[in-house]
């Protein structure tokens, strides 16, 4: 997949008497194209998340368009989307969604077993460089909260992808654990030459970003 494109999306929770800003995610035609860095950034509530979940085709509540590539995505079987969320995106999700009672490496295990992309050596590589090595057995239910977000974050390189969403993946993590993890996500995309559309409220922390959107 080379690009994702949106034309003309409006959330239904928006009032029909929206129109287009400079700058802005809906009521736009945006394309999002591999290999290139996006931040869209808006306060809370107004729909960073739900953005991210029309993309990934887990919600469809809007009107508009989106097209990977040239297709629609409305048009997608359960089939197609199970291969896009193998190969073509990956998504750090808000809420994480981790399985609270498997263990560190099991939830990125989990994953890795479906995809087969990372070795373990490169899983053991990733969770130590990721400060979690001391947690590797532990239940994630029992881990604190900017914790599970740098399990979430390794679990989501753990698959090749074109493109990866980042909602809100650093809100509970230190300046020293957000440039690490900033880092690993930095090598992934070079290793892939993919995309990347990061939500927050604002927030670039330390990529480049190549342009900036609004909600």
């Amino acid at each position: 997949m080379d690009e994702l494109r949106i034309s003309n999306l409006k959330p239904f929770f928006l009032p029909d008497t929206g129109t287009a800003a400079s700058g802005s995610i809906w009521f736009n035609d945006v394309s999002f194209r591999k290999g290139t860095n996006y931040l869209v950034s808006a306060s809370s509530g107004r729909g960073k998340s739900s953005f991210l979940s029309f993309v990934f085709g887990e919600r469809t509540d809007y009107s508009g368009n989106i097209y990977f590539d040239n297709r629609e995505i409305k048009t997608l079987k359960k089939t197609d989307w199970q291969n896009v969320r193998k190969v073509n995106i990956s998504y750090v999700f808000q809420g994480l969604r981790l399985f609270s009672e498997l263990t560190t490496l099991e939830n990125i295990q989990l994953k890795n077993k479906i995809t087969e992309y990372k070795s373990q050596k490169e899983i053991d590589r990733l969770i130590e460089q990721s400060g979690l090595q001391d947690k590797r057995n532990e239940k994630t239910g029992r881990l604190s909260f900017g914790q599970q977000q740098r399990i979430a974050i390794i679990r989501a390189l753990c698959q090749p992808f074109d493109f990866i969403l980042l909602d809100e993946p650093f809100s509970h993590l230190d300046e020293q654990n957000i440039e690490i993890m900033t880092g690993l996500i930095i090598e992934e995309l070079k290793r892939q030459n993919a995309g990347m559309l990061l939500c927050s409220l604002g927030y670039g922390y330390l990529f480049d970003y190549h342009e900036t959107y609004k909600i």
